[in-house]
């Protein structure tokens, strides 16, 4: 069976269904690969690193392994608040490097046809389009389908020029 879609990078595919971890920023539901997701954790004390892009809210010990937190409403921009009791922190894996996400809230695993999922409009506003995937159309709404390879790229980056 040959993937006509090599450049699609690994999905959670079970031939024709993804599975995706969804969560909220504000208003926005966005989906990663359940594939790329460790675990999900409760906000915990986070060490500041100096120097450090305005995204990247610092250190954890995770397990005995210091893992780089960003927030993703300043890494996408949006009006910073504080964080509550559904506050959750989101630790992925992308090709070798494990960091995690402050997300405003976790809502559910979902179980998706891929032909659900559309490519980015041209004109996208609030988030930046590097990090779009695409969007996926739901009964009720849309989910956004994050890239997280481009946000550990520029967290990688980041990370090593500081």
């Amino acid at each position: 069976m040959k993937s006509s879609s090599a450049s699609q990078g690994n999905k959670a595919v079970a031939g024709d269904e993804l599975q995706l971890v969804s969560f909220n920023i504000g208003s926005e539901e966005f989906g990663v690969d359940i594939l790329k997701v460790q675990e999900i954790n409760r906000m915990v004390e986070i060490t500041r690193v100096p120097q450090t892009p305005h995204y990247v809210e610092g250190v954890i010990n995770l397990r005995g392994k210091v893992i780089p937190i960003i927030d993703l409403r300043k890494r996408f921009n949006l009006e910073v608040r504080a964080y509550d009791k559904n506050t959750r922190i989101v630790v992925v894996d992308i090709n070798g490097m494990v960091m995690g996400m402050i997300v405003d809230a976790v809502s559910e695993v979902l179980r998706l046809q891929s032909n659900t999922i559309e490519s980015a409009p041209d004109i996208v506003t609030g988030v930046n389009a590097d990090y779009i995937q695409g969007v996926a159309k739901l009964e009720d709404r849309l989910l956004i389908f994050l890239d997280l390879s481009k946000v550990v790229e520029t967290v990688d980056a980041a990370m090593a020029g500081n």
